[in-house]
């Protein structure tokens, strides 16, 4: 099988949707720049010209609520924006009137699947206000999906999904995922909305885990294993709707859990899925649930700092360590290597 960044995965699903359904089209700031968001846009917008791949003024609230009317009118839109913070000064019309338009038209207006993307993470030293990851506000309200694909196979299966939901549907999409490689299967596919996937199997404890901490979590399980750790790896993929038996299972198996995830412990995915394995798997526990995630703070902006803030494979692998009782393990593994330039 072929092998693609994510970033090629996402432009292909983007050019196959939009052949599939001449009524796709996708907007924001910079998709008909050169680089294209990252690379995501630009062969859409070669392929289809200003048509179907246009700008947009710096209008977030307005147009996404243009791209709900136009949704509702049965087109299908893909709004970009190259920071998932920027999608705060469109949370009404999201969130008010996107996620409850079904539930308060009694489904005799239509639908309005409108596609969002939004990129999540650190980079360039951007601080409190460029660096959230805003899953678990967008995700707290019925009616919306919210999807985080980790791998490439999945970024382009789950965009193709997307496109053909009845629901509006919230991609977020790491900046550190758009140059990482992984086999892609050609040719059209979609991947199941609401389904968890073990990436790795294990049997001593199981991580359940977000977008990039998927692959730091990854990184963690190899390390371990050559200690013969076993560490089963489940990317959740779809936040809203998460997929409990998945999770259930995997906990069921090994009796211990660690949940990480981009954003802050507090009130947010790593609580979500604690709730849900103390209510329903409580009694196969072995060892109190650890979550992993930002600390209680905005996120800083020197290197130092964010080195120190953002956790990584050996946070996991020392919190993994610490749930098996295991303290004999003294080496860490160094930090990724991140090219990114910027600007966003």
């Amino acid at each position: 099988m072929r092998t693609l960044t994510y970033a090629q995965a996402i432009s292909e699903a983007l050019v196959l949707g939009m052949k599939e359904n001449s009524k796709v089209f996708i907007t924001g700031i910079g998709v008909d720049y050169p680089v294209g968001v990252f690379g995501t846009t630009k062969e859409a917008f070669d392929e289809f010209g200003r048509t179907r791949v246009f700008e947009s003024p710096s209008m977030e609230n307005a147009l996404t609520g243009i791209c709900i009317g136009a949704a509702s009118m049965e087109m299908r839109p893909v709004l970009v924006h190259h920071r998932n913070d920027f999608m705060f000064l469109a949370f009404d019309q999201m969130l008010n009137l996107a996620a409850k338009w079904r539930y308060m038209y009694g489904g005799n207006a239509g639908q309005v699947p409108i596609v969002v993307r939004g990129i999540i993470g650190r980079g360039w030293g951007q601080g409190a206000t460029h660096s959230q990851s805003l899953q678990s506000p967008i995700a707290h309200f019925p009616g919306i999906v919210v999807l985080m694909p980790a791998m490439p196979a999945d970024a382009k299966g789950l965009i193709l999904s997307a496109l053909k939901s009845k629901s509006p549907v919230v991609i977020l999409e790491h900046r550190s995922l758009f140059d990482i490689t992984g086999e892609v299967p050609e040719g059209y596919y979609e991947t199941p909305i609401g389904k968890a996937n073990v990436l790795r199997s294990g049997t001593d404890i199981s991580v359940v885990c977000t977008s990039y901490m998927v692959i730091e979590a990854m990184r963690a399980a190899e390390f371990l294993s050559r200690f013969g750790i076993s560490v089963e790896v489940v990317d959740i993929r779809s936040i809203r709707p998460i997929d409990e038996n998945t999770i259930i299972n995997s906990v069921m198996k090994t009796g211990r859990l660690i949940v990480a995830d981009t954003s802050w412990v507090q009130y947010g995915v790593t609580s979500e899925v604690s709730a849900l394995v103390a209510e329903k798997a409580f009694g196969y526990l072995k060892a109190p649930v650890v979550r992993i995630g930002l600390p209680d703070s905005p996120a800083p902006s020197t290197k130092v700092l964010e080195d120190v803030f953002y956790p990584s494979a050996n946070s996991l692998q020392k919190a993994i360590t610490k749930a098996l009782g295991i303290a004999d393990i003294t080496t860490t593994l160094a930090l990724e290597i991140d090219n990114f330039k910027g600007p966003y």
